[in-house]
């Protein structure tokens, strides 16, 4: 077993490379433009979710209803009419860009810390960098690929957008499990 105060440095490296790699494929890359598309008519679709007192918070679902309404023919014909969709809505404003890269950092120390805690109940002092790099790697893609696809199974994201995300996971994966097997006590 290795203790986690011995893998501060590959927990907060493997964050900085994540956090730095990331941000070239989501501003420099092309891929990701793809991901979201204009609404038709987006200033009248603006004016009237606006009018109908749309707030942010938990996801609309529409059209909404409870498990015992969906059974019923009304349901049933505004489900057929469409559309169907789950809407979220963020604070009014500009982007809050320094926040959620400050919490997408967090998030990435958060994973280079259960990263460590599962490399180091699973392996020793001295481990070779392969067998460290499969055991980090495997931590890290679960927590930055697997967990995306919950968005195209629940939320209706399409499978393309996830695969995107999901791809994005992997390399994160393997950049942690580098950093990992490259900083492994001995």
């Amino acid at each position: 077993m290795v203790p986690i105060t011995a893998l501060w440095l590959p927990i907060l490296l493997s964050a900085v490379i994540v956090f730095v790699v990331s941000s070239i494929l989501h501003m420099v890359l092309p891929y990701h433009k793809s991901d979201y598309r204009k609404l038709p008519d987006e200033d009248k679709v603006m004016d009237t979710l606006r009018a109908a007192g749309v707030t942010p918070g938990p996801a609309y679902h529409f059209p909404h209803c409870s498990h015992k309404e969906m059974k019923s023919p009304e349901m049933a014909e505004k489900f057929k009419r469409g559309p169907v969709g789950l809407m979220h809505v963020i604070p009014s404003g500009p982007p809050a860009m320094g926040k959620n890269l400050g919490l997408w950092f967090v998030y990435c120390v958060v994973v280079g810390g259960f990263v460590a805690c599962v490399a180091g109940r699973t392996l020793g002092l001295g481990t070779r960098y392969l067998e460290v790099f499969h055991v980090a790697g495997t931590a890290a893609f679960m927590a930055y690929g697997v967990g995306q696809l919950q968005d195209s199974i629940w939320k209706g994201q399409t499978w393309g957008v996830t695969a995107k995300h999901v791809f994005d996971g992997l390399i994160y994966a393997l950049l942690t499990a580098g950093t990992f097997g490259w900083l492994w006590p001995k």
